[in-house]
């Protein structure tokens, strides 16, 4: 590595504070100069498979040629202008699709800057349409081992035990928690489970204003994986009591989980659903929360009047022109074939970790894989192991994982699995 970069790089461990750890950072990062395909280069001049998808946005991998025309020619007319009292072609266009694309009953489309604000306006949307008619609905019911971001409104909804935000306990708006969902994709409804779901509801209905969950996958608590029954039976039980459905999909819309949205799994609408990551395609960071009619109509009629929530570049037209190009790569419906291919691959790939000391189970849902450890990952280890053998990975708690793009190629996928198999290993 050239000089210039040890400098850079020691400039960053004495400035940059990096997600999730200490200042400086425990172990230096590795420093990224292009990414091409699914590939990222390194300023040492290797090459490396990413197995992240840049935290699951890079769907279509790097400088795909309709994502980088489509910002390109948007630059070439604004790149920014304000959403109050102005709109825009690209923001008119992209709430249409959305609305078309998503399941049938959401008509609007809130646009915000991140995953965890569009869950802050999703809260939002939620307590000014219950508390319109009922002052005392304050209070949200959500599941164990849930994530939904690190604003303080999305951290009060993550699991507050197991979650990485148990820190701030006491400082977080208290809400209902509901055990977490048990466990299998093909499993049927819970009895048990849905029993206690149930009893919480009707116990806390009066308090209530919604129910808040990401369905059939649980991502950064914990990558575990449940029935598209557990997730017909919530949307079944808010209507029994009176309580709004929030689908949390950031990190399973467009496709991720082997439908185009979880949702799809159980045939379900939410009456607020949350989506971003891979609506982009990774170019711009760009959320969106949508909603039905009911909801809209209690905010506008009878909550106040408005929606209090308003981000500076809110609907940002270079975003915009990002979420348009990658939402028509995924209209073209190819997406669908690589996402079945990749979940084959992966379930053959990772099968041999099975095997290996230390792991308590392998979970494969569409383009997901994850390799469980009965301990805590030996980060540093495990990532150096698949750093080795040419992919990049970015294990945490007790699980070796990857969400790869959905363009990676057979060959580069077998490479991707045979570095978690190492991984799981080391680590």
């Amino acid at each position: 590595m050239e000089a210039r970069w040890s400098e850079l790089i020691a400039a960053d461990q004495a400035h940059v504070w990096h997600p999730y750890g200490p200042m400086p950072a425990a172990v230096a990062p590795l420093p990224v100069v292009g990414a091409q395909g699914v590939r990222l280069q390194l300023a040492d001049g290797r090459e490396v498979i990413d197995g992240m998808a840049s935290w699951w946005c890079a769907v279509h991998g790097y400088r795909h040629p309709v994502m980088d025309a489509a910002v390109s020619e948007q630059l070439g007319r604004m790149a920014h202008v304000m959403f109050g009292g102005l709109t825009h072609e690209g923001a008119i266009t992209l709430a249409q699709r959305l609305v078309a694309m998503t399941p049938d009953g959401l008509e609007h489309a809130f646009f915000a800057d991140s995953g965890s604000v569009s869950v802050e306006v999703a809260i939002k949307m939620a307590l000014q349409a219950a508390m319109a008619r009922d002052p005392g609905r304050t209070r949200l019911l959500t599941v164990r081992g849930g994530y939904h971001g690190d604003t303080f409104g999305a951290m009060a909804v993550c699991d507050p035990v197991g979650g990485m935000h148990h820190l701030f306990a006491g400082t977080l708006r208290e809400h209902v928690f509901a055990p977490r969902p048990p466990d299998g994709f093909d499993a049927p409804l819970d009895e048990a489970w849905a029993a206690e779901v149930e009893r919480l509801a009707e116990r806390h209905a009066g308090e209530l204003a919604a129910v808040i969950v990401e369905p059939v996958v649980q991502g950064a608590g914990g990558m575990r994986i449940h029935s598209p029954a557990c997730v017909r039976f919530l949307r079944e039980c808010c209507d029994r009591h009176g309580l709004l459905l929030i689908l949390d999909e950031i990190a399973t819309g467009f496709g991720r989980s082997g439908t185009l949205f979880a949702a799809d799994h159980a045939g379900v609408t939410p009456d607020i659903l949350c989506l971003g990551k891979a609506l982009t395609g990774g170019y711009m960071t760009m959320a969106a929360t949508l909603c039905t009619r009911a909801v809209a109509d209690a905010i506008t009629e009878h909550g106040g009047g408005a929606l209090m929530h308003g981000p500076t570049f809110m609907a940002n037209p270079l975003a915009c022109a990002a979420a348009l190009a990658s939402t028509s790569l995924l209209l073209d419906g190819g997406w669908a074939a690589d996402v079945a291919r990749i979940e084959r691959g992966l379930r053959a790939g990772l099968a041999d970790a099975c095997d290996i000391d230390g792991v308590r189970e392998v979970r494969v849902q569409g383009a997901i894989g994850v390799v469980q450890l009965d301990h805590d990952v030996d980060v540093a280890a495990a990532t150096a192991a698949a750093l080795e053998r040419g992919v990049w990975i970015r294990p945490f708690r007790d699980l070796v994982y990857v969400m790869p793009p959905y363009i990676t190629g057979d060959d580069d996928l077998a490479t991707v699995t045979g570095a978690v198999v190492a991984a799981a290993r080391a680590g």
